[in-house]
């Protein structure tokens, strides 16, 4: 197996060893593959193909732009519980592409369940099943209205499913992950496993997003896979549940994509038992490794974000509801005033101030308190008598910066991640087409 390390190894990039990746393993049931239809010419790997032999139970989460990627309504429509497979591919949104965008995902639909049902055919297991349009769904990633690259897809299908492989090492899943990116400067994985008695459920999880994130997804694909026999209904509920404070806790820019996707899938390969609920122990068990596995792929995307240097944390506690908290928490993770005083290590914590009093919510002033770090820097609506400027501007220079508001009014709080704003971010928005 060859892995393209142009996906993720560039010049210009944050490099990471590849010892620093989770080693993600196995999940029988799932066949994936990856390749290069030379969208981006220059022959990196931009399709990924993840097929269910047996089948999947699944649950998919989606933007809540009003203008959407072609591939979202195709996906909406076609009402299944068990599917079996998915088709991404990057460089390309499939959005404002009108009708040759719409008949570009029949054509590759009727093609690749035409080429998946010969290859059942010839199985040891010699099965004559056959694999229907509507067992696929898609997911693009990529420019906005330019035409849809179906042609040059389709002739890489039968390759893409020569390809599949069901053993599944640490070096595979990198290249998985690598082909779904755009601007990404690495690939994005991440594991939990947990154990039931003597079985072992696994969680696998493979995330793209740099630029365009912001709530209620983002310009980000994630895709969950796991040998758990979890029904679709339950997925949708705890797939819901993992994004709340993690997907829909993090932004880079504030942009929110036409082609958001989430989505988890069950290869029932592993009996866990049967009428499961949230309320099942081991339900709750899984429930806390996805949203542990939800959160640390959201991070990545942060950490990723075009362009950034430093890691933001905000804090909002003690809030009077969790909608108000959430709402301060995004104003200033938002507020580009704040997010280029990070990168220019500045402690302006006027601009916090300012995040806070934009967001609309009521608050007083005089119960408020903010901290940079552990460094209060107001409280009592002025500036803190302990405020330490020159310890603080040390601390300014780290690469995770936290920042805490106590608004001293209920009980509720929300916590989201963010980036710096650099010079490097309107570089590779500037010539993002070239």
């Amino acid at each position: 197996m060859t892995i393209n390390i142009k996906n993720f190894l560039k010049d210009n990039s944050k490099l990471s060893k590849m010892g620093e990746f989770q080693s993600l393993k196995q999940i029988d049931g799932l066949e994936m593959s990856s390749i290069s239809a030379d969208l981006y010419g220059d022959g990196r790997d931009d399709l990924a193909l993840f097929y269910f032999s047996r089948g999947a139970n699944y649950a998919t989460l989606t933007t809540s732009n009003s203008i959407t990627s072609e591939f979202i309504p195709w996906n909406n429509n076609s009402h299944k519980k068990v599917i079996k497979g998915l088709l991404v591919n990057t460089k390309n949104a499939n959005t404002f592409t009108g009708k040759q965008g719409k008949e570009s995902i029949d054509l590759l639909a009727k093609n690749l369940s035409r080429i998946l049902t010969i290859k059942e055919s010839k199985s040891k297991k010699g099965t004559s099943e056959t694999v229907k349009t509507k067992d696929l769904i898609f997911a693009s990633t990529g420019v906005i209205g330019e035409e849809f690259p179906a042609e040059k897809i389709k002739i890489r299908l039968q390759d893409l499913v020569e390809k599949l492989r069901n053993d599944h090492n640490k070096m595979y899943w990198l290249k998985i992950a690598s082909a779904i990116m755009t601007t990404d400067t690495k690939p994005k994985v991440a594991y939990e496993e947990i154990i039931v008695g003597d079985e072992l459920i696994r969680i696998c999880g493979i995330a793209k997003g740099s630029g365009m994130i912001a709530p209620n997804l983002a310009t980000m694909l994630s895709f969950v896979f796991t040998n758990a026999d979890i029904s679709s209904n339950l997925l949708k509920t705890l797939i819901k549940r993992a994004a709340a404070n993690s997907f829909n806790a993090i932004t880079v820019d504030s942009d929110q994509s036409t082609n958001d996707m989430v989505t988890i899938f069950s290869t029932r390969t592993l009996k866990i038992g049967h009428n499961l609920s949230l309320n099942d122990k081991v339900i709750q068990k899984f429930e806390l490794a996805l949203k542990k596995l939800c959160l640390n792929l959201a991070k990545q995307v942060v950490v990723d974000g075009e362009g950034a240097k430093k890691f933001l944390t905000v804090s909002v506690i003690n809030a009077k509801s969790l909608g108000s908290a959430k709402n301060i928490a995004f104003s200033i993770a938002n507020s580009p005033l704040v997010k280029t005083a990070v990168a220019g290590e500045d402690p302006n914590w006027g601009r916090i101030v300012m995040g806070i009093g934009k967001s609309g919510e009521i608050i007083d002033p005089k119960k408020l308190k903010i901290k940079i770090g552990s460094f209060i820097v107001a409280e009592n609506g002025k500036v803190s008598e302990s405020l330490n400027e020159k310890k603080l501007k040390e601390y300014m220079e780290w690469d995770s910066i936290e920042i805490e508001i106590n608004l001293k009014l209920g009980n509720d709080a929300f916590k989201c991640y963010t980036c710096d704003f650099t010079h490097d971010y309107i570089d590779i928005n500037a010539d993002y087409r070239n």
